[in-house]
């Protein structure tokens, strides 16, 4: 059953110039009346005349509390783009808690995600090897394992939670890239296949070079950098909203959508044994969410990225 219980996270709203969206994650919000809610705007871009009243406008609505909260806000007057200004953000974020929940102004999740996240993020608080809790299970009944949640190396972050001492490990600059790039390394992390490496090598040099104003690739390769873990629920904690015109890369596409159907996880959680990768969720994501085995060229792989969360946001952050 997923019973109630009090939930005490601080949460971090990422927003820029969606009111509409953000009024429906305000709404989830207010189902669990977080008691320390950080939010966080990039500027108008000046190239967009409705950019001004639309981001004044979303700012307005993710800073009406009817609740009793502490509202802390780092409001942008200059554009960033994506990279410089969600990162910044989660800086900001991870510089005042030592751990919480990060949603973006199209992500609803589901309340039971947020008992959930407390859990986990107390359970593995020191452990060193998770740096991910993520609210996103891509598989629905394709793959649903016995336990509450599987290991993962996809730091999904259509929704997400963390810890200081994992955040300090992002890589804003990728300085590793250069050095791993000319190793073994995405050999051993992709199981020896050759598709695995060259496919997200090609993935970390557009990233790395700027070609992408990308801070979700950053924040992957910083994971992976140093064997970090994600946990990934066996039940879809969280729905994107973010599909439609507005969208640069996921207009159109059925199967992202049908990826956002909303599930509840139940309490008390299943706990795996062990602390293993899951090999065979994995490979199923290399499968299906990238096409990593029928992988032919960077820009036909581009376009089967769901889950690579910064193409999908990129005109909104950018």
């Amino acid at each position: 059953m997923t019973n109630s219980i009090a939930v005490d996270v601080p949460v971090l709203l990422l927003i820029f110039n969606r009111p509409d969206t953000v009024a429906r994650v305000m709404d989830a919000l207010r189902q669990i009346k977080p008691a320390h809610l950080y939010v966080a705007a990039d500027g108008p871009r000046a190239a967009r005349m409705d950019d001004g009243i639309k981001t004044e406008s979303a700012r307005r609505i993710a800073t009406t509390i009817d609740w009793p909260c502490e509202v802390k806000t780092l409001f942008r007057k200059e554009n960033l783009g994506c990279r410089r200004a969600v990162s910044g953000a989660i800086d900001w974020f991870f510089e005042q808690v030592e751990e919480g929940i990060i949603l973006e102004d199209d992500c609803i999740p589901d309340p039971s995600y947020f008992r959930f996240a407390q859990e986990l993020l107390f359970r593995y608080r020191n452990d060193n090897r998770v740096m991910v809790i993520a609210a996103k299970h891509f598989q629905s009944t394709a793959y649903q394992p016995s336990y509450s949640y599987f290991f993962s190396r996809y730091n999904h972050c259509w929704g997400w939670a963390s810890w200081r001492r994992a955040w300090q490990f992002y890589d804003r600059d990728m300085s590793l890239w250069p050095e791993l790039r000319e190793s073994d390394w995405l050999l051993g992390i992709g199981n020896g296949r050759l598709a695995f490496k060259q496919y997200w090598t090609r993935i970390f040099d557009l990233a790395y070079s700027g070609k992408v104003d990308s801070w979700a690739y950053r924040w992957t390769f910083s994971c992976w950098a140093q064997n970090g873990l994600s946990i990934l629920p066996t039940r879809n904690l969280v729905t994107n909203i973010g599909f439609g015109v507005d969208a640069s890369h996921t207009n159109g596409d059925d199967r992202l959508e049908s990826y956002s159907i909303l599930e509840s996880i139940n309490f008390p959680l299943v706990h795996p044994p062990y602390m293993l990768r899951d090999v065979e969720a994995d490979a199923w994501s290399d499968r299906h969410l990238f096409g990593i085995s029928r992988w032919t060229s960077i820009k036909s792989s581009i376009r089967q990225l769901p889950c690579v969360d910064v193409l999908v946001r990129a005109v909104r952050y950018g």
